[in-house]
């Protein structure tokens, strides 16, 4: 299982899924351009020591990524079909974040394997990217028998 963030804008964000996933040995794909420097002192403050530690590949653009994904693109989207706890993941998912600004183009979307929303009361629109991505890589681990 990987996570994939796309075009992410907030170093901070990026550090704190670097840390979790890093915790959880879950792999990063970051996909450029990014919002911000990469050694950006706000990700190193997130992700703390533990950022390092990631295994984190870095893609040129989607194209790169899109020809070096081994497994199914997972979609988190606010215009998700499957609520999250109704989906069924697989060990070689890719859980993809879009950019905290923007999300995804519609090109990103429809490749989607699987989009997936995560429910929330009326009245409200989305979760903080790095939450979400928490959110997200717990189920999936939850669901495919991870384990240290």
């Amino acid at each position: 299982m990987r996570l994939a963030l796309f075009e992410p804008d907030i170093a901070g964000n990026v550090g704190t899924l670097l840390r979790t996933a890093a915790c959880w040995g879950i792999g990063i794909d970051l996909i450029e351009p990014m919002g911000f420097a990469f050694g950006d002192r706000a990700m190193a403050r997130a992700g703390m020591d533990y950022a390092a530690r990631a295994d984190v590949v870095r893609h040129a653009d989607w194209a790169a990524f899109e020809r070096q994904a081994g497994g199914r693109i997972v979609l988190m989207t606010t215009a998700g079909a499957t609520p999250l706890f109704g989906a069924a993941f697989r060990a070689d998912d890719i859980i993809l974040l879009g950019s905290e600004g923007a999300g995804v183009p519609a090109a990103v979307q429809e490749r989607a394997d699987l989009r997936i929303l995560i429910p929330m009361r009326p009245g409200f629109r989305s979760l903080n990217v790095a939450v979400a991505g928490g959110i997200a890589m717990a189920e999936a681990c939850r669901q495919t028998g991870w384990a240290f």
